[in-house]
């Protein structure tokens, strides 16, 4: 072994991570997967690879096919609602990561509705380009077969995607309004980020206490927040910190020992906010460093 053929890997790691978080949602079958590329590349005639980049793309997403393939029997005995793991900027394995669209919260949990053969082909093909014939080989498949996959995966998505504002600042605006309300009891305030048919998701896992179910309306949300503030937050110590969260604006809320308690990930369209995703389940929150 020499250090040639590690340094190539290193190379693409960030990419091959960004290919795998995008398929599975989660940060740890991610990390795994492309561990067990590695393995495999350790593994591979080096000198016989011309495009490094493809090879190893078509390793990683091979992998993460089987392992989205087995993730989905255990998402349907989850408690509540399954929400994918968030990633923030500048911490451990998210500064791999592309913060584009296609990491929003709200796009990976609509890409939970894909079947495992579907998301592979749209996130390969329209996310990072890889050709038809490419993705075929990948999933066992007929190119033609995969063109019609990533198509009717495009437009499922396209119709429950949710609709988002294209600016970062007014993203930010609605998100900083939102804090401010909710930490000082302002309920007209709240109401007024909020739009009037936003949905609240919030994932628990079963292990700590969550909505079970999505609660849509202003005034339903509002009244939430403020009574999960009253609750959980006033006067225990725990600090909320404004920071990317998947691409985007969100939520950290942060124990006074240092450890994340929960964090919100946020959708805003025309200045109000219209969909906060909310990962409580600890075990999705272990790999996240303030």
């Amino acid at each position: 072994m020499t250090g040639t053929w590690q340094e190539g890997f290193e190379e693409h790691r960030g990419h091959l991570w960004s290919v795998a978080y995008r398929i599975l949602g989660t940060v740890g079958d991610a990390d795994d997967a492309v561990q067990e590329a590695w393995l495999r590349w350790r593994d591979s005639d080096h000198g016989s690879v011309a495009d490094r980049r493809g090879y190893l793309t078509t390793i990683v997403s091979r992998i993460c096919f089987d392992l989205l393939t087995s993730a989905r029997s255990r998402r349907e005995t989850y408690v509540g609602e399954w929400l994918p793991e968030p990633v923030l900027a500048q911490d451990g394995p998210e500064d791999r990561v592309i913060m584009d669209e296609s990491v929003g919260m709200a796009l990976l949990a609509v890409m939970e509705r894909l079947t495992p053969a579907e998301r592979t082909s749209f996130v390969l093909h329209d996310v990072f380009a890889v050709p038809f014939d490419e993705i075929a080989a990948i999933i066992g498949r007929t190119p033609e077969a995969v063109r019609q996959l990533a198509s009717r995966a495009r437009r499922r998505v396209n119709d429950y995607a949710p609709r988002r504002s294209a600016d970062p600042s007014a993203h930010r605006k609605a998100v900083e309004a939102f804090i401010a309300a909710a930490t000082s009891g302002d309920l007209p305030a709240l109401v007024a980020v909020l739009d009037p048919d936003v949905v609240w998701r919030a994932d628990g896992g079963g292990v700590v206490s969550a909505a079970r179910l999505p609660v849509t309306g202003a005034e339903k949300v509002s009244r939430l927040v403020l009574g999960l503030v009253s609750r959980w937050y006033a006067g225990t110590g725990m600090s909320v910190q404004v920071r990317t969260v998947n691409g985007r604006a969100g939520l950290v809320l942060v124990e006074p020992s240092g450890a994340v308690n929960s964090v919100a990930a946020f959708t805003v369209a025309d200045g109000r906010i219209t969909e906060v995703d909310v990962v409580l389940n600890p075990d999705k929150l272990r790999h996240l460093r303030v």
